[in-house]
């Protein structure tokens, strides 16, 4: 990755990149004023490139920054992300600093959307979930002159500092989990891979760790939308009823995990000796289960408190500027639906 500025692009750095005044620029990024049509074309596509965003404070403010973090994450749905939250706001709510919160539904133009309006009212920091971003967004984090944490995944390059673990290596661990207790014909099931590219990473892990015991993934199944019990339930009772000779599913989360736990007691099957589960998350809500879920432990409120302790400290007069990758370390639970008697 580049060196990153100082300081945020200017009107100048626009002009310059542009070929025409200053003046011009302004007019153009306002909407204002008598410009061609080729050189507002030429103005906007060199303020996305060099991902400027106009400053909604300037002159206002001697710092020309507020106070706020911007917090960008796919959902609030998700059971996943309130728990990240939770870990910023615990480390922010003793400093001046205030998070404020946007959603992207997963969806890369509304990201660009979203972070282009926080950025344009200077915020002292940026989180935002994901290493993976359009061009537009990458050159926006780029040049945004403030500290950038991108969360939740440490398998890529960050733009600045970084925090949260290897998907990769949970689906690796949780290959040779299921292999130890000597399960082998494995089915997956989660949501689609193009836009949730946590899932793909742990779902390219399992695959590599199955597959050096010469085992393949015999099903899998993706779905679009919120994770539900309900679409667990009707997953799992569709991958069962073409492969019934399945002796373990992987979940890309526990909800859906959950609901694959539920349908399978109705059905009176062996949980877990005719057949082992696993979801991902280590979801807490789901503790009341009739059998407690195998799952994985993201991490959540870890990786939030330390996203914000490095926005927190970057701020400070005199900081050390240099960035931060931190990779947490996640920890399986066999809970009651991955069979335990070859355990070592």
């Amino acid at each position: 990755m580049t060196d990153r500025p100082a300081r945020p692009l200017t009107l100048r750095d626009v002009s310059a990149a542009s070929g025409v005044s200053e003046m011009t620029v302004s007019r153009v990024l306002r909407n204002r004023g008598d410009v061609s049509e080729a050189t507002r074309k030429k103005v906007l596509e060199a303020a996305q490139t060099l991902g400027y965003v106009p400053n909604q404070i300037a002159g206002s403010l001697a710092s020309q920054h507020v106070n706020l973090v911007a917090v960008i994450v796919p959902s609030l749905s998700n059971m996943v992300f309130p728990e990240v939250l939770t870990g910023i706001n615990q480390v922010l709510e003793d400093t001046p600093l205030q998070p404020v919160f946007g959603v992207t539904d997963y969806m890369r133009d509304k990201e660009e959307r979203v972070l282009y309006e926080m950025l344009s009212w200077r915020p002292s920091g940026v989180i935002i979930a994901g290493l993976e971003h359009s061009d537009a967004t990458q050159a926006m984090l780029q040049n945004a002159g403030i500290p950038v944490v991108e969360i939740m995944d440490t398998d890529g390059n960050p733009v600045d500092n970084m925090v949260g673990i290897s998907h990769r290596q949970a689906g690796l661990d949780m290959a040779k989990a299921i292999l130890k207790q000597g399960y082998s014909r494995i089915g997956f099931m989660g949501t689609s891979m193009p836009r949730d590219h946590r899932a793909r990473k742990r779902f390219e892990g399992l695959t590599e760790g199955l597959a050096k015991a010469g085992i393949e993934i015999e099903a899998r199944d993706f779905y679009e939308g919120g994770s539900a019990l309900a679409k667990g339930r009707e997953m799992t009772k569709t991958m069962l009823d073409a492969n019934p000779d399945l002796d373990f599913l992987y979940y890309s989360n526990d909800m859906i995990g959950a609901g694959g736990l539920l349908y399978l007691l109705d059905e009176g099957i062996d949980v877990p000796g005719q057949i082992g589960l696993a979801g991902f998350n280590g979801v807490e809500l789901l503790q009341g289960l009739p059998r407690q879920l195998a799952t994985t432990d993201a991490c959540r409120l870890e990786i939030g408190r330390a996203a914000a302790e490095i926005i927190r400290d970057r701020n400070a007069e005199g900081a050390d500027q240099s960035p931060k990758h931190i990779t947490l370390t996640p920890t399986i639970s066999y809970g009651d639906t991955l069979r335990r008697a070859l355990r070592a």
